[in-house]
This record gives C-alpha cells, sequence and structure tokens, in this order.
C-alpha cells in the first residue's frame, strides 16, 4: 500500500511539472506577490494540489473568463490557504481566510469576482490585507 501511495504522489508530481505555469508579480498594498498563473481549466483545476509548501510571498493567481460566483475546496491541497476574489475592476471583494487543508468544503464569497489569488494561510492578516484594496499585476 505503501508503494502505491508513493507512486501516486509521484505521478501527481510529475503532472504538476508538465504545467508550464506563467508567473506574474501581484502586488496589494504595496506588498509584492509572485504568483503562477491559473488560466486555462486545467490549471485551475489543479491549483495548488499536493504542494507541502508556498514561499512566504508567493501564490497562484487563478484568471477567469467570466465575472462570475467562483467555487474552491480544498481536496488534495496540503497547506492552508488564503483565498483572496478580486472583480474586474482589481479590488478585492471578499476573503476566505486559512481554509483548511483536505477538505471538500466550497468556499466561496458572496460578491461575483473574476480573479482568485491564493497565498498562504494567515498572509491576508499578516499583511492588513481586507476587502476594499487594490490588486495590480504585470
Amino acid at each position: 500500500m505503501k508503494i502505491i501511495k508513493k507512486l501516486l504522489y509521484l505521478s501527481f508530481f510529475l503532472l504538476l511539472m508538465s504545467f508550464s505555469y506563467q508567473q506574474k508579480s501581484v502586488k496589494i498594498n504595496k506588498i509584492d506577490i509572485v504568483a503562477e498563473i491559473a488560466d486555462d481549466d486545467e490549471k485551475r483545476g489543479f491549483g495548488l494540489m499536493y504542494r507541502d509548501s508556498l514561499c512566504e510571498n508567493c501564490g497562484m493567481l487563478f484568471i477567469f473568463d467570466e465575472i462570475d460566483f467562483h467555487y474552491f475546496w480544498m481536496k488534495n491541497t496540503l497547506i492552508p490557504l488564503d483565498m483572496i476574489f478580486i472583480d474586474e475592476e482589481y479590488k478585492v471583494v471578499g476573503i476566505v481566510k486559512k481554509a483548511e487543508p483536505q477538505t471538500l468544503i466550497s468556499r466561496f464569497v458572496k460578491t461575483p469576482s473574476k480573479y482568485v489569488l491564493e497565498v498562504n494561510g494567515g498572509f491576508c492578516e499578516k499583511n492588513g490585507i481586507s476587502v476594499g484594496d487594490l490588486v495590480s499585476w504585470e
């Protein structure tokens, strides 16, 4: 059984490595974040699964085609995350804080968004990020 589990983790790691994530420099409240870009269904579906760490100022920016209510779960995500929901005017419209790893609870906010930035759990509290803050990226 341990061998099968190791093989599964290896196959998921190889799948992760096959993705070619572009990166953008994201800024919120003068805080720079290096964000991998998830801009298609496959990348958005895989997200930050199977990662056992994330650097302090790193994250993943999910870019959607439409402004909508976007739902996230933490299946196979090994680290707690803050989820920052951003509208088409690059304003934070909601935050899910410290989402519990490896759970299937749908996480969302009550305002439509076009982008979601995932960062380490506790990042928003530590850096004073709140609803209404403006976000930019290059």
